[in-house]
Parts: structure tokens; sequence; C-alpha cells
């Protein structure tokens, strides 16, 4: 039941995460723009703060007690993600949606995995060590699989192939996932809010919420900011307009929701297994997370036509099953 309880929320979470990217399908008729900033307020500030408030009591006094280089480091990396974010939107016109994901998805894995696991002290002689390392190269490998079948169902479907800017957008996409992988670099930096909850009686698990808050004032800063600049660039404020976007809105809360949902599931999860938890959750969200999309992307006929690249894609999502037992097993030994 020790390790029971942390992978089975990690599963939940990566639920969550896999899921989120739906709503993105509905924006129309609103601008992404307007949606964006919908989406922000509630994934990055109503939800979590309504979670946190009902389950950290003194919340606001917990976070001005607590160190502030802490606080300021947190919402740092929170604010460099929410770049790396804009920048996955960049890089998908020019390399394609697969390898972009497929990019970010192995960069941001594996070094939002390795930069806390570094921070820990005399990290490399840990027992859990070696099993850290072969599950990160081995979920980076399924990563890399279920990229290229990727790519190669996009040959199959589209004969558009532009390549005449792929190293500038495969250098966009390297820089976005080094970025992207900042969000867990600040959940781990975050922690002396969270032992400072725990001071006030807060139970671990529920002390993360407590660590998210702080990071995602950060994140969305940057996600609100340039959403509020587009607005007044391409003057889309008409799109707001209720009576034709319902659903769009009804998409941006379900998205919202789900996102954050996934991470404050997941810092739960991560909390359970100790100081590791950062280091071993974070791929195992991520890799579980590329399996449940591939099940929706599947589900809404994305691989039809396409049976050879969605059998190699099954290779790559096994290999992603491989890869988060071995990290598990990391938290056992």
């Amino acid at each position: 039941m020790e390790l029971f309880l942390p992978f089975l929320l990690l599963i939940f979470a990566s639920f969550f995460q896999g899921t989120f990217g739906l709503g993105m399908k509905y924006m129309n008729p609103m601008s992404w723009e307007s949606w964006w900033v919908i989406h922000v307020l509630i994934a990055m500030i109503l939800f979590p703060m309504i979670w946190a408030f009902l389950a950290v009591p003194n919340l606001f006094e917990i976070i001005l007690n607590s160190p502030k280089d802490s606080i300021y480091l947190a919402m740092l990396f929170g604010f460099l993600w929410g770049i790396g974010g804009i920048m996955f939107g960049v890089s998908v016109p020019y390399i394609g949606l697969s390898l972009t994901m497929g990019i970010v998805m192995g960069l941001a894995g594996s070094a939002g995995s390795l930069i806390p696991l570094f921070q820990i002290e005399n990290a490399s002689s840990q027992p859990s060590f070696p099993y850290i390392i072969g599950g990160l190269v081995i979920s980076l490998v399924g990563v890399a699989i279920t990229a290229k079948a990727g790519i190669d169902r996009d040959k199959l479907i589209s004969t558009n192939n532009n390549s005449n800017n792929i190293v500038k957008g495969i250098l966009i996409a390297v820089i976005c996932g080094l970025l992207s992988s900042l969000l867990n670099v600040g959940f781990a930096n975050a922690a002396p809010i969270a032992e400072k909850a725990q001071e006030y009686g807060v139970i671990a698990r529920n002390s993360s919420l407590a660590a998210w808050v702080v990071v995602l004032w950060g994140a969305f800063i940057m996600n609100f900011g340039y959403a509020l600049f587009l607005l007044f660039k391409n003057n889309s404020w008409s799109s707001f307009s209720f009576s034709n976007s319902k659903n769009a809105y009804k998409w941006s809360f379900i998205a919202g929701f789900c996102w954050f949902a996934a991470l404050g599931v997941y810092g739960q999860g991560a909390a359970l297994l100790g100081e590791i938890g950062p280091v071993i959750g974070w791929p195992i969200l991520l890799g579980l997370s590329l399996i449940i999309s591939n099940y929706w992307a599947y589900k809404a006929g994305e691989w039809k036509n396409a049976k050879k690249p969605f059998n190699k894609l099954l290779i790559g999502l096994f290999v992603l099953i491989i890869s988060a037992v071995i990290l598990g097993l990391g938290n056992s030994v």
C-alpha cells in the first residue's frame, strides 16, 4: 500500500494530463488569445487557489513565512516554463506536431527529472540512481519511437512537406523542451514551502498544493501577459462574445480543470514518494500522459489509414510502460 497509492495518483494525474489538450480542439469561434486568457485564469489561478484554500488552512500565512528565495525561485521557474509553452506553438508550423511533441516530451521529461536529481546531495550514490538513469534512457527511446510513428503518419495523410525551416524548428523545439522541464524543477525547488505547510499541520500530500500555488503565480504572469499582448495587438476582444462562444468557454473550463488536476494529483503522488518523488514521478507523468493523449487521438480517427505507423506507435507506448515500471522500481530499492 505504501507504493500503491503514490503510483495510483500518478496514473490519475497522467489521465488528466493526457486529456486536457482535447479542449484546444474547441476554441472556435474564440481567438487563441481570448480562449487562453480564460483557460489560464482557471488552470493557474482559480482552481489551484480553491483547492489549496480547502486543503491548506492559513495558505497565505504559510507562503509569507516560507523562505523568500524558495518563493522567488519557484515563481521564476514557473515564468520560464511559460516561455517554453509559447515556443511550442511556434515550433509546430516548422516541423509538425508529432516531431515537436517527441522533442519536447523527451527533453522535458529527462531534464525535468535530472535537474532535481542532481540537486539531491550524493545523488549518484543513491541505490535508486541506476534505475532512474535506466528508466529515463528507456523513456527517451519510447518517446522517440512514438514521435517517429507520428511523423510517418503525417507523411501518409499530408502532401505538405515543407523542410525549409526544419533546423530552425528543431532548435526552437529543443529550447522549448528544456524550458518546459522547469515546471517540475520549480515544484522541486518549492519544497521548503510544502515543508512549511507541514509545520502548520498540513498532511504531506496536501502540502504540495501550497508549492504549486507559488510556482503557478510565475507561470500565470507569463501566459496571461502574452495573451493580453496578443489581444491588444490583434484587437480580438470581440471573440469574448458569450452568445457565440458558449462551447469554447465550456471547453476552456474543462481543459483548465484537467490541466491543474494533473499537476495537483501528481504533486500529491510525488509528495508521498518523498525527496525522490519529483525525480521519479515527472517522467512517469509525461510518459503515461503521452499514452493517454494518443488514445484520444486514435478515438478521434487521427490514426485512420495509417496501420504501419500505428503499430510503431504501439511499440513506443509499450516501451514507455516499461520505463514507468523501471522508474517505479527505483523507489523500492
